[in-house]
């Protein structure tokens, strides 16, 4: 009896550890917000996403809105702790005097998206807002524009759809960063399980193979979040043509600017000719 007892308490034990552990992933990665913010100008959309509903919140440029249509569409995903309405309708003008219209999507769990906040549901979601923008474009060009965590969903929508370029900023080899950046202070017993729970679709060195449209990598020399190192992993994997723009001396949240920006619009007009030039 008492092996018993002790057979069923070991599994007890293994189970909980198992819950833990499961969880892990998603709290340590991901920092979702629900608070409002304001929109500069952003207007909403929501979507239906897995009984629930995906918030995107969307901006045209002023070439855009004055020819009264995008000539090419951005899908635009954050950061980790970052939410997609204090910058859409800034972002709409950056695209360099081009007529477009960029949608940025929050993540499931973050702003008015509906929740739970998982790692596992960021490709599917935005897999679901990339299908939603093609509807809404037909023909015309989308390039995604991502950032940290949000190339990670970004790499696999491209390897699953037809998209006119990508501009990854400070992409992290997600199970690489957390095994060899964060590893050795827990003695891998915590970044083990973390790492082998990153969902496969997110698995960016794996995608980045396979994808074969043109980008541009921007990369933060100094980021201290995204050891560089590991960005470059995703760039050295990464098959299809590219550019790549040093942020020299930036670190992981600093903004783009100076020589890179002047690179980043010589960059957009190799992954985005103008119409003018087609």
């Amino acid at each position: 009896m008492s092996r018993i007892i002790i057979s069923v308490g070991a599994i007890a034990v293994v189970c909980v550890v198992a819950l833990m552990f499961a969880a892990l992933p998603d709290q340590l990665i991901l920092f979702p917000t629900t608070n409002a913010i304001k929109t500069q100008g952003a207007a909403r959309r929501a979507i239906a996403f897995e009984n629930g509903t995906l918030e995107i919140w969307t901006a045209r440029s002023r070439l855009a809105q004055q020819k009264g249509r995008p000539e090419a569409y951005v899908l635009r995903f954050y950061g980790n702790a970052d939410r997609a309405e204090p910058w859409v309708a800034l972002e709409a003008e950056m695209w360099n005097d081009r007529a477009v219209e960029l949608w940025g999507v929050n993540y499931p769990g973050f702003g008015g998206s509906t929740g739970p906040a998982r790692l596992k549901r960021l490709a599917p979601a935005a897999l679901t807002a990339f299908d939603a923008l093609r509807s809404e474009a037909g023909a015309s060009p989308i390039v995604i524009f991502a950032a940290s965590i949000g190339t990670t969903p970004a790499l696999n929508i491209a390897t699953q759809r037809t998209v006119a370029g990508l501009v990854l900023h400070n992409p992290p080899a997600l199970r690489q960063l957390i095994l060899q950046q964060h590893g050795w202070w827990n003695l891998w017993l915590l970044a083990g399980p973390v790492a082998a729970q990153i969902p496969r679709e997110l698995d960016s060195v794996s995608n980045a193979k396979a994808v074969h449209a043109p980008a541009i990598f921007l990369l933060a020399e100094q980021d201290e979040i995204v050891a560089l190192r590991f960005q470059q992993l995703v760039v050295n994997a990464y098959a299809g043509e590219k550019r790549i723009i040093h942020l020299r001396g930036a670190h992981h949240n600093d903004p783009i600017e100076g020589a890179a920006l002047t690179e980043l619009y010589g960059g957009l007009d190799w992954l985005l000719p103008r119409s003018a030039n087609r």
